[in-house]
Formats: structure tokens, C-alpha cells, sequence
């Protein structure tokens, strides 16, 4: 692999001198694009006539065009919702010539582009990884979190335990939890705790969503086995508030403060504040068990010991816009959150006493300096360290059944103690910090060069209160990352570009089990420490390509070798639900993915887009949860085991369409076909025997494997007033039924199933004096349906919601 490495580099250093001397002969152009308020326009196309070159503007609005022979040109320019502007320039060998534009917004087209959102995620979505771009801004009205909104993204799904704040996992084209990761403004989110999560953040802190199905570029970092989130936050400098509140059944709370302020000098501060709060005391069907005769009766009842909050503050005060920094912030995120443990995996491990908490209190610093010594080459620094604390309660020894009704675990025993699982009051600290630095070379519109490292730390400390000696307590839980990524792109010409890519990644985990045998002579129990130290080293690689087979149809390619280190929450356990397994190997990937996307614009009324992709994931060493039973009253737990070869051949697809401003309509499927691959059963020893496995391609269980979304929008403009507008929206989600063990073992009609999912929301909103004020009013679940996303652990009953949303921004020097 080291060989590679050094072929790679060649490769590359041939390419940069070869470009560095055919420029040298020609001449350049380079220029802005900006709109009427001095603001960069991204995503804006620019034509070289009359050699037909084509290139994209940057989110600086820059473009340039490198090797041009002498001569008369002329610049054709294009941005969805402005006018078509042009401009002749003559280019002069070895010279550079300076084009700027400034293009005013068309007022036929500005209101259509904004209801579609082509605009602002057609770069995103114009490169050549698997990869949407989700415009957030247009949910800013909704009571949804981010989660929700990702349930709405061809190949995504947000799996829940029940109402706000619950346990989660997500799962894109297959894979699930940590094998996809998050980021937010290209920071990973893995050490934020647990009151900064997906089903907690609410729409509003995001501007985009940018989902990359199976291959990861190398500027996130991470060791994402297939695929990554990037949360992308309003960063632009300028002054802006947005203001939110509202209520909903279930006596739920949601507020959001997003605010920012910059000074023509260019101090810069910016805040984020959301709140959550529910009682989440939704209508199930559960099971009542009658405590003298033991009997079960089905009744629907409502869940009774379930509360939420959570409270987050994020907050930054540096520099924007200066000589030595880009953007230069320093700040601080501060959590805490509360929850009530309703159930454990299954509908019949009811509680009425446990909870959990945690808390965040994490210092940030964040660098951004574009044309660092040289133009094209930016930097970018981030790093933080959460010092919060998780906390793990169960001090009430009764056990509960549905209607709120308990007895006593230790029967007999009035003097009993212990808990509902067992007698806990855990604290401990996870001590993680990270530390992000990428650098991105732009030698010229056909060559660009990234390099990116992030090194991350854990350190689980913590103490039982009700057994300050227990020495697995005592023992350290150490983990460091490191993961170094290289990439190399290469614009053929308009229509075509490349990107090469190779992977560092390593990582060093310390613990200890303490072991214990009985002692021949004393017949006691002598214990003793195993020490557990274990280093983990991988290289991975790809490779994507893109291709414009018209101006309207783009074909893409990738292919990544992918790894992904173990998780210290699988390494360790979380404490809560899931114990610790030291033996965990990283897991590994083939990642293919084939796609094509069609974007079109008929007359300026009708918009589509149709996105299409075909992916195929061939995993090895796959890390997967399995519920076994474990706590001392029969409660499931569960643990993270390597479970050999997994393949995934799967397709998605999504359509989007508007007409004029009246109308839009976004639908996606998706199909994925989890099979084991493992053709011979595994032995305790982790080897494999000669006998054929009975699970032998057989689709992976727990899984969904068809799934669709759909949800359209209708807009009336000027209601009641000028410039007042009225939106009626439905929103349709479907799942499959899928089962919850293997299904090729046992009878069909034995098996357990989650049953099919469809999900109906309605919602109208009311947007005053442009969309400076807004009313809206949702009704989530119309139909209340009996929906599970885990086996038989019921989703809310139907609810109600209204927000009230202020928003006001104003661009710096305006």
C-alpha cells in the first residue's frame, strides 16, 4: 500500500507540472459574480464563447478559466433568478484579465427558484460524489427536527424509540448508526453529547443539508463506512435574527433563537438557542398485566413516565473578513438534557422510575483563511473538547406494567433495595475532544489538491454510587483516532471532472476486564485485571468521476474502499442499553455507486429534477447490535458484534417539480436488498466451520427494505394583504413491512413483522410582510396510525402543532 501511495503522489506531481507549463504560454481570466445587493452568487454558470468552455462559480461567486490562447472572447453568464448578462474581453499571453459581474435579479423567475431550491444546492449537488443537497430554509416554518427532515431524503431513514428525545439510529442505503457520520459546518458532531442529537436540533440552526450516499470526501474526514450528513449553519457575515416558538399535544415545547451580527470592522458574533420540552404522554396500545392473576389484557393506555427537555446554547465572537482570517471564532456550547426511560428495547420492558441526563460544556475555536501565502490555497482549523457529564439512574425496586401500576421486585422483602434493572446512580465523564485542520490548493480550473487530518480522543471516567468500589468501574476506557485523508481533482474540461482520493486511519483503544476465580484453599473469589490494549491500523481509497452528457443530464460514478473504526460507545458500552465488547474489528466496504440526474426548466413555468442511483455495498466484518437478555429482572440489552460479510444491492430515486410559484411536489423510493454473505457458520472462536449457514443470503433482519416519501406544497400569494402568502402542505411516508428475525428460519406464520408504515401530515402556514412573520399549524399522523420504526415500541398517536416564527436579516454593509 505504501508503493501506491508514492504512485499516487507521482501521478500527481506529473499532473501539476505538466498544467504549470501549458498555462505559462496561455492566458487567464478570472472574475466575481455578484447580484444587486453586493452579495457572491454561487452556483452561477459561465460560458467561454466561442470555445463553448463552461465552469461554475465558487461560494465566493469566483470563477477562472486557465490556458486560454490570445484572442477575442466573450463571457456568457447565467444564475437561476437573475438576468442573462454577457461580456466581450480580449486575453493577452501570459496575462491575467479581471471580468466582474453584477447580475440583477429577474422577478419572473426569483420566486419559482426560490420555491424549488435549485439555486443555492446546485453546486452542492453538481459534484461528482452520490450526494443531495437539502435546501433546510424552506422547513424553517415547521415544528420538524432534523431528523424529521432526513426521513424525507431518498435512502435515509431516522428510526425512533418513541416521541422527542428518544433513543435514535440512522441508516443510509443500508447502513446504520455510526457507520454514517455527522457533521455540522464540516466539524464531526460525534463528541457533542447527548443534548446536541439529530432529533433534537431543530430545522432552523440549518441552512442545508448535504447527505453524500456511500463515498466521503476528504475534506469532511471521519471514517464514515457509508456515507455522511453535513449540517451546513448560516455562517454569511451580516446582522439577522430568527426567533421561534411553539406548542403542540402532549403539552410539547419547542423554541429556537438563531442570531448574528457583523460590524463593518468586522467584529462578528453570532448565538443559537433551542429548547425542547414534552411530556410525550401519547396514546399506545400496551399490555396490562393483572398482578395477582398474571393475566395480560391489550388496552390502550397512555405512556406515563416519559418527560424530555433539553436546553442548548451555542455561542461566537471573533473576527469575519480581515487580512490574517477569513473567519476567526472562538465559543462555547452549553447542554443539558433530562429523560425519563419509558421502555428498553422491547414494548415489554416497562419503567415508571429510571432516567438518564447529560450535560455539555464544550469550548470551540474555528480558523478560515482563504489564499493563505499563495491565491488558492485556504485553510481551515477547528477543534473542541466536551468536559460534560452523563449521568444513568435506577434506584426504585418495582416493577411497572402499562397502566402506571407497579409491585414490588423483592416480594417478602420490605427492606429490599435495588432498582428497576439494577440499583444504579451512574456519573461518568466521556473527556472527548477533536481537532480538525484541512487545506485545499487550487492550482488552476483543472487542478485542485485537498489534504485534511483530525485526531480525536475519549476518556470514560466514572463512579457508582451504589458500589463506589466496583473495580470495572475503576478501570480506563481510552480510545485516539487519527485519520489522514488525501484527494486530487481533476476538471477534464466543461463537461467532465475526477477525483482521486486515499485514507489514513488509526486508532489505539486501552481497557481493562477484571476477572475473577475461586481461590482452592480459601474458597473465596480472587479477583484480577486483564489488560486490554489494542491498535488498529487501515488504508483505504477512491476514486469519482462526473460527466455532462448534456447541459441538462449529468451522469455520475464512485467507488470507495471504506473503513470505519469501532465506536467507543460499541468498544465500551453506552451505559445504558448496551454492553461492551473489546474483540470489535473495523469494519470494511466496497462502495459502488452509478447515477444520473435530469434538471430542467420549461418556459420558466415548470421545473424538475429526476435523480436516479444504483448502489452496491459489499461489507466485511459488518458491526451490527444484537438484543440478548441481560439485566437481572429479564430486561434486553444489547451488544456490538462483527457478524462477517454483508452485501447491499439497492436503488433509489427522487423527483422534484414546481410549477411557476403555485405549486410543488417531491417524491422519492427507495429499495435495498441486505443480504448475509456468510456461507458457513461462525464459531465462538470467530472462525468459521464447515457447515453451511442456515442464514445463508438471507436479508438482514430489523431492517427496512422499501420505503418511500412524498410531500407537495400549494402557495397562494398576496392573501389578504400584498405580499402575504398562504401554503397548504401533505406530507406521506410509507415503510415496508419487514421482519424482525431472519426470515428464512421458522414458519410464516410464526415470525414477528413490524407491519407497514404510512404516515400522513398536514400542514397550512401563513407567511406576513415577505416572510417576515409566520403563523403555521400542523397536524402530524393525521389518521393516527399505530406506526414503529422499532419492533412494537409505538411512535406518537396523533398531535397537533402551532409556530409562531419571526425573521429579519440584513447583509453586511447594506
Amino acid at each position: 500500500m505504501q508503493s501506491k501511495n508514492f504512485f499516487l503522489t507521482g501521478i500527481l506531481c506529473a499532473l501539476i507540472f505538466f498544467a504549470q507549463a501549458q498555462n505559462s504560454r496561455n492566458g487567464t481570466i478570472k472574475g466575481n459574480v455578484y447580484n444587486d445587493q453586493s452579495e457572491a452568487i454561487p452556483g452561477a454558470i459561465i460560458k467561454l464563447l466561442p470555445l463553448n468552455k463552461t465552469t461554475v462559480s465558487d461560494e465566493r461567486g469566483e470563477f477562472h478559466f486557465t490556458g486560454v490562447a490570445a484572442g477575442s472572447y466573450k463571457l456568457s453568464i447565467h444564475a437561476l433568478g437573475h438576468i442573462k448578462a454577457e461580456k466581450s474581453l480580449t486575453v493577452i499571453a501570459e496575462k491575467e484579465v479581471a471580468a466582474s459581474f453584477r447580475l440583477k435579479q429577474d422577478v419572473r423567475q426569483i420566486d419559482e427558484v426560490a420555491i424549488l431550491g435549485f439555486s443555492k444546492n446546485q453546486k452542492t449537488n453538481r459534484q461528482a460524489y452520490n450526494v443531495i443537497s437539502i435546501d433546510a430554509k424552506a422547513l424553517h416554518n415547521t415544528t420538524m427536527d432534523l431528523g424529521q427532515v432526513m426521513n424525507r431524503v431518498s435512502g435515509a431513514r431516522v428510526r425512533e424509540s418513541g416521541g422527542v428525545g428518544s433513543n435514535m439510529t440512522f441508516s443510509l442505503n443500508g447502513f446504520t448508526g455510526n457507520q454514517v457520520k455527522f457533521f455540522l459546518d464540516g466539524i464531526p458532531m460525534e463528541n457533542f453529547g447527548s443534548s446536541f442529537q439529530l432529533n433534537n436540533i431543530p430545522v432552523n440552526l440549518a441552512d442545508r443539508i448535504e447527505v453524500y450516499k456511500g463515498v466521503v470526501p476528504v475534506w469532511l474526514g471521519g471514517d464514515a463506512l457509508g456515507g455522511a450528513v453535513n449540517i451546513v449553519t448560516n455562517t454569511d457575515p451580516g446582522t439577522y435574527v430568527d426567533a421561534s416558538y411553539s406548542y403542540g399535544s402532549f403539552n410539547t415545547h419547542k423554541s429556537s433563537v438563531n442570531a448574528g451580527y457583523t460590524a463593518k470592522s468586522g467584529f462578528t458574533a453570532q448565538l443559537s438557542a433551542f429548547q425542547n420540552y414534552s411530556d410525550n404522554n401519547y396514546w399506545i396500545n400496551g399490555n396490562i398485566t393483572d398482578s395477582i392473576t398474571g393475566v395480560n389484557t391489550l388496552r390502550r393506555v397512555r405512556r406515563f413516565h416519559d418527560q424530555y427537555h433539553n436546553e442548548t446554547v451555542i455561542a461566537n465572537i471573533g473576527v469575519s473578513g480581515k487580512k490574517y482570517a477569513d473567519q476567526f471564532l472562538v465559543g462555547i456550547t452549553l447542554g443539558q438534557n433530562k429523560a425519563d426511560i419509558q421502555v428498553g428495547n422491547r414494548m415489554e420492558d416497562v419503567f415508571g422510575a429510571r432516567w438518564k441526563s447529560g450535560n455539555t460544556i464544550q469550548p470551540t475555536l474555528k480558523y478560515v483563511k482563504r489564499d493563505l501565502f499563495v491565491k488558492g490555497l485556504d485553510l481551515r482549523v477547528n477543534g473542541n473538547f466536551n468536559f460534560g457529564e452523563e449521568r444513568n439512574v435506577d434506584t426504585v425496586p418495582r416493577t411497572f406494567t402499562w397502566d402506571g401500576s407497579s409491585v414490588a421486585r423483592y416480594r417478602g422483602m420490605p427492606n429490599a433495595i435495588g432498582g428497576e434493572v439494577s440499583l444504579t446512580d451512574f456519573k461518568f465523564k466521556n473527556n472527548s475532544g477533536l481537532a480538525n485542520a484541512g487545506l485545499n490548493y487550487t492550482l488552476n480550473d483543472r487542478h485542485s489538491f485537498s489534504l485534511n487530518e483530525q485526531f480525536s480522543t475519549f476518556n470514560r471516567k466514572g463512579l457508582n454510587r451504589f458500589d463506589p468500589e466496583n473495580l470495572q468501574d475503576k478501570q480506563p476506557q481510552v480510545s485516539r483516532k487519527n485519520m489522514l485523508g488525501l484527494g486530487y481533482r481533476f476538471n477534464l474540461n466543461e463537461k467532465s471532472n475526477f477525483t482521486a482520493f486515499i485514507k489514513q486511519y488509526n486508532q489505539h483503544i486501552s481497557s481493562n476486564n477484571v476477572v475473577s476465580e475461586l481461590d482452592k484453599v480459601t474458597k473465596e473469589k480472587v479477583y484480577g485485571i486483564l489488560s486490554r490494549n489494542k491498535d488498529l491500523s487501515r488504508q483505504g481509497y477512491g476514486l469519482a468521476g462526473s460527466y455532462f452528457l448534456t447541459e441538462n443530464i449529468q451522469l455520475k460514478a464512485s467507488y470507495e474502499k471504506a473503513y470505519r473504526l469501532p465506536d467507543n460507545d460499541e468498544f465500551f458500552g453506552n451505559v445504558y442499553t448496551t454492553i461492551a465488547n473489546l474483540d470489535l474489528r473495523p469494519e470494511k466496504s466496497d462502495n459502488i455507486n452509478i447515477g444520473a440526474t435530469y434538471t430542467a426548466e420549461i418556459d420558466k413555468i415548470h421545473f424538475f429534477q429526476i435523480q436516479a442511483n444504483y448502489i452496491f455495498r459489499n461489507a466485511t466484518d459488518y458491526i451490527r447490535a444484537r438484543v440478548l437478555p441481560g439485566g437481572s429482572n429479564g430486561t434486553y440489552l444489547s451488544i456490538s458484534e462483527n457478524v462477517g460479510k454483508v452485501t447491499n444491492r439497492g436503488i433509489d430515486a427522487e423527483l422534484r417539480y414546481a410549477y411557476k410559484q403555485l405549486f410543488t411536489l417531491n417524491t422519492n423510493f427507495t429499495y435495498q436488498n441486505l443480504r448475509d454473505n456468510n456461507e458457513f457458520e461462525k464459531l465462538r472462536s470467530g472462525e468459521f466451520s464447515a457447515t453451511r449457514s442456515i442464514n445463508y443470503r438471507d436479508r438482514i433482519p430489523n431492517t427496512p427494505y422499501l420505503f418511500g416519501n412524498a410531500n407537495a406544497s400549494v402557495y397562494f400569494n398576496n392573501v389578504l394583504k400584498k405580499g402575504n402568502q398562504l401554503t397548504l402542505g401533505y406530507n406521506l411516508l410509507y415503510v415496508n413491512k419487514f421482519y424482525l428475525y431472519w426470515p428464512g428460519q421458522g414458519s410464516k406464520e410464526g415470525k414477528m413483522e413490524v407491519p407497514t408504515q404510512w404516515a400522513h401530515d398536514v400542514s397550512m402556514v401563513y407567511a406576513i410582510g415577505g416572510g417576515k412573520y409566520n403563523i403555521a399549524v400542523e397536524c402530524m399522523n393525521l389518521t393516527d396510525s399505530e406506526l414503529f420504526d422499532n419492533y412494537a415500541l409505538q411512535k406518537p398517536s396523533r398531535s397537533f402543532n402551532v409556530k409562531f416564527r419571526y425573521y429579519f436579516s440584513k447583509k453586511r454593509g447594506t
